[in-house]
């Protein structure tokens, strides 16, 4: 059943559009694997973009400071401990320099990435975790407790596995899920983590109650060969790719607590590339990512029928076949970016970022499309999820300046006391100063200037990072090309900073004019 598109329709994300970014802010010469596995490939943070590499004997893969692109070194270092291919790699959601992998050489291994930029291989593994019989071909990152991390392999099962220990090899997982009867495809975790949702190959999607192991749903509809599975937030509903009885890619959507029947079922085309989907819980928007084409189809998800609402489709002639997503702290909420992609392009070893854009005439920061969204801070500690507590994540403003989410990678490594950058402490200053200095302007009776004055003082204080980017935090360039994009960024933070100077200027002499009218005025009375 094709879902019903509304001719008109109300909606704030109606005109997203997808932007690449430029030649110069690709990442170019990733040797990305060949492997024929079905999975994203790559992992991104705030600081690194992990992706899984081509690799003789063994498997590995690179981990890339986020600003470091252009042309990447052959002999860049590699993180590469696995004696066979690396099927999949996730960030930890509370700490962006620890990463965990999995191979099917039967491990998962958890690493520590350095802060200061890599200089050799990483060989040596912070843990290494031992229950699998057979290759390990997914992992998922509890989503609000701190260093619970779940693993599937082709032994049918799935093993929960505490890091809260100082063992370096952990060979007994906490809890292990023996209901599968063949692989497992995909997992899914709801907002609090109560919930954990699978696709399997024998075409069945469950929902368990993961501290328990309790299977509560579970669908068998015949005419759905499910690939992924996706929980959509708080919306209480399930979302599956996969392929009809005609072998029609579709997409499924389903009552989390009813599976026995779909609220809605759409196919796409007679394609063959799986489909990726990824869901934005604060915007309520649904990307879909086809492997094997350039395209994102993206949707508007709502409570009421239809449900599935079609807004666009990004269209691009070179075909990806591994996909990451940044998290939502380190999106450029300047540009009213909300969402960023990194395709994966093995024929041109080129890494692709591809942005998401609200298209706004005001520069400052749009507080509909940017509500209050997960940050770095677990809400339960591994234990006390352990002992059965459940807790929604831990939410932070995108607010520049707030001083809670900090994207900016910060390479060397500082004493903890020295970790407040200048521009940090700046931007804080800016945060409060404005209100007090206005409160002390006493003498000012207009208010509507008193309001302006703020905005402006706001926006500087988003005019201070080029991009998102700090140019005087980044390590020394070490090649040409590196050297001249510094170059122009200084550049563009040299201009930038002279037009906040005049401007400021002008604000005085402003304010020195108020304050001779106010004189005036008191000296006639």
């Amino acid at each position: 059943m094709m879902s019903w598109h509304p001719q008109y329709r109300s909606s704030k994300f109606r005109h997203v559009y997808g932007k690449p970014a430029s030649k110069e802010k690709c990442y170019d010469c990733v040797p990305i694997t060949r492997s024929v596995h079905d999975n994203h490939f790559c992992a991104v943070n705030p600081h690194f973009i992990a992706v899984v590499t081509e690799c003789a004997g063994g498997g590995a893969f690179l981990v890339i400071p986020v600003h470091q692109t252009g042309k990447l070194d052959p002999h860049y270092p590699r993180v590469c401990g696995h004696k066979g291919n690396v099927l999949d790699i996730k960030w930890n959601p509370f700490n962006d320099f620890v990463i965990a992998s999995c191979s099917e050489d039967a491990t998962v291994k958890i690493w520590d990435i350095p802060k200061h930029l890599l200089t050799r291989n990483i060989t040596n593994a912070k843990k290494e975790l031992l229950g699998h019989a057979r290759r390990v071909g997914l992992i998922e990152w509890h989503p609000t407790a701190n260093n619970i991390l779940f693993s599937s392999g082709y032994d049918y099962k799935i093993m929960i596995w505490n890091l809260d220990t100082k063992e370096t090899v952990i060979q007994n997982p906490v809890k292990i899920f023996n209901s599968h009867k063949d692989v497992i495809l995909s997992m899914s975790f709801n907002m609090d983590g109560s919930l954990l949702a699978t696709a399997c190959r024998d075409r069945k999607i469950r929902i368990f109650e993961p501290q328990t192991g309790t299977v509560v749903q579970e669908a068998s509809y015949k005419s759905h060969r499910v690939n992924k599975v996706l929980f959509l937030g708080n919306m209480k509903k399930l979302l599956s790719t996969g392929t009809s009885r005609w072998n029609n890619r579709q997409i499924v959507l389903w009552d989390q607590n009813d599976l026995s029947v779909p609220l809605l079922e759409e196919d796409l085309d007679g394609s063959s590339g799986l489909l990726f989907p990824f869901y934005d819980s604060d915007t309520n928007m649904l990307y879909v990512v086809s492997k094997g084409d350039g395209n994102i189809r993206y949707y508007e998800i709502s409570m009421e029928k239809p449900y599935l609402n079609f807004l666009m489709e990004y269209r691009s002639h070179i075909p990806q076949k591994g996909i990451g997503a940044m998290p939502k702290r380190g999106l450029d909420v300047s540009a009213c970016e909300i969402f960023r992609f990194y395709k994966l392009i093995p024929t041109k070893s080129l890494i692709e970022p591809v942005s998401m854009i609200v298209p706004r005439r005001s520069e400052s920061y749009q507080e509909d499309i940017y509500p209050m969204t997960a940050g770095t801070q677990p809400a339960l500690t591994s234990q006390e999820w352990l002992n059965g507590i459940n807790k929604g994540p831990v939410l932070v403003s995108l607010r520049p300046g707030s001083g809670i989410v900090n994207s900016l990678p910060q390479f060397p490594e500082q004493e903890p006391s020295q970790k407040t950058t200048e521009s940090n402490r700046y931007q804080n200053q800016e945060e409060w100063m404005p209100l007090e200095e206005i409160q002390k302007q006493s003498s000012v009776p207009d208010r509507k200037s008193q309001k302006k004055m703020e905005e402006r003082l706001q926006n500087d204080s988003q005019m201070r990072l080029s991009n998102g980017f700090d140019v005087f935090e980044c390590p020394p360039p070490k090649t040409e090309n590196e050297l001249l994009q510094m170059f122009y960024r200084q550049q563009e933070e040299i201009r930038r900073l002279r037009e906040v100077v005049s401007q400021r200027d002008v604000q005085i002499k402003q304010l020195e004019l108020e304050i001779k009218n106010c004189h005036m005025d008191a000296g006639r009375y």
